[in-house]
């Protein structure tokens, strides 16, 4: 099975702002499931769990699309492992909320969740997260998370090394803040994406970009300049 990874610059879930990007996370799932009902499984660890923001999710993925929904509860203990190690093995796409990148990651760690998401991403498990969850794969992140970043507003920080490279989210909001620390860095190029895009990796690769009205960009310093090239949007899967 292919690894498949659409990683969305941010949006608004709740009010469809990204809904033909999940369209397409959507058939990918369906196709994943051949001939049984899709089942997509949201982790909303970085946003604390978040039930309204798991309900948003159901009310779009399940409503729009007919895929089954359900959630991973471990930020207050609400299910062992065991049970949520059942809803991975089952899983057609995990989708993976915004919030505190940084601490979404630490508490994967203590929770098992970590291996899970990895172990369902090397099975060919459609993997979707919008900004904490579509930065979190990459060799590093440009994040505003709460717990490490104090009096900064946004810094790189190391993430799970599934994509090789940098990326940045929410590019409309930050471009100021991240053209200016990508200058200062050691990074030589980057992924970077705005709110109602996302870029589509396979097998590690990039693929190409969806948009629901953002763009999506490679970044690359030449001559002392700061580069932002779009990348090509994708028409099928």
């Amino acid at each position: 099975m292919n690894k498949i990874y659409v990683s969305l610059g941010g949006g608004e879930l709740r009010e469809k702002t990204t809904l033909s990007i999940d369209a397409y996370a959507a058939k990918l799932a369906k196709l994943h499931a051949g001939d049984k009902r899709a089942y997509g499984l949201f982790i909303g660890t970085a946003s604390h769990d978040s039930m309204p923001y798991f309900n948003t999710f159901r009310k779009t993925y399940t409503g729009e699309f007919d895929i089954k929904a359900d959630c991973a509860l471990t930020v207050y203990g609400e299910m062992n492992y065991e049970k949520i190690a059942g809803k991975f093995a089952k899983a057609d796409l995990v989708y993976i909320g915004g919030g505190d990148t940084v601490f979404m990651l630490g508490h994967w760690k203590t929770s098992g969740l970590y291996d899970l998401v990895i172990d369902a991403y090397n099975r060919g498990v459609v993997i979707c997260g919008l900004s904490a969850g579509g930065i979190c794969f990459f060799e590093d992140m440009y994040t505003d998370s709460p717990s490490v970043c104090g009096d900064d507003k946004y810094r790189f920080h190391n993430g799970m090394g599934l994509i090789k490279g940098v990326c940045c989210p929410h590019l409309d909001d930050r471009i100021n803040d991240f053209t200016k620390a990508f200058n200062e860095s050691k990074f030589e190029s980057a992924y970077a994406s705005e709110n109602d895009s996302a870029l589509v990796f396979e097998n590690g690769e990039l693929k190409g970009a969806l948009s629901s009205g953002g763009k999506s960009y490679i970044v690359k310093k030449k001559d002392g300049k700061t580069i932002f090239t779009q990348v090509t949007p994708l028409n099928e899967i």
